[in-house]
């Protein structure tokens, strides 16, 4: 894990000491501690992502537990963290393998979270920011080369 800090000021100790906690809760999260997911997160959290865009433990706990169903050995590799008042953005690769496709080849997606604390600690906005045309649909069959031709077209 790389930890970087940018912000013009340091942030909040207890602050640095939740962000500590969620990054190691997320680079060791599994099938049965996504039930501690409620230690984290408020119980009206925001999740955000490409696909997703949901509010309250129960939808947030099913995507991650969705993800375990959906993939074979997700995890997650924090790489860089900034802080700034009560929030924080996390750079990570999301590490895993298909399940259905080139079961053998582990895939990469590189992204970024940005998390908000309330006074308590707790998450209470969870935005994932990653490409999804380049990280994800460019490694699926039949997709890929349509949007590797796209590409294509588009830089051309």
């Amino acid at each position: 894990m790389i930890s970087h800090e940018l912000s013009s000021s340091a942030p909040v100790p207890e602050l640095s000491a939740t962000v500590q906690r969620v990054v190691a809760y997320f680079e060791t999260l599994t099938t049965e501690s996504v039930a501690q997911i409620a230690t984290f997160y408020d119980p009206q959290a925001r999740f955000k992502d490409p696909f997703k865009d949901v509010r309250g433990l129960a939808e947030i706990k099913h995507i991650f537990e969705h993800m375990f169903v959906a993939l074979e050995a997700p995890r997650f590799v924090i790489t860089g963290q900034i802080f700034q008042g009560q929030q924080c953005f996390l750079t990570w690769e999301f590490r895993f393998k298909f399940r259905n496709f080139q079961r053998e080849a582990e895939q990469t997606i590189l992204g970024g979270s940005h998390l908000q604390f309330s006074e308590q600690g707790l998450i209470t906005l969870h935005r994932d920011y990653w490409d999804a045309a380049e990280e994800l649909y460019e490694k699926l069959p039949l997709v890929g080369s349509l949007m590797r031709w796209l590409k294509k077209r588009a830089n051309s």
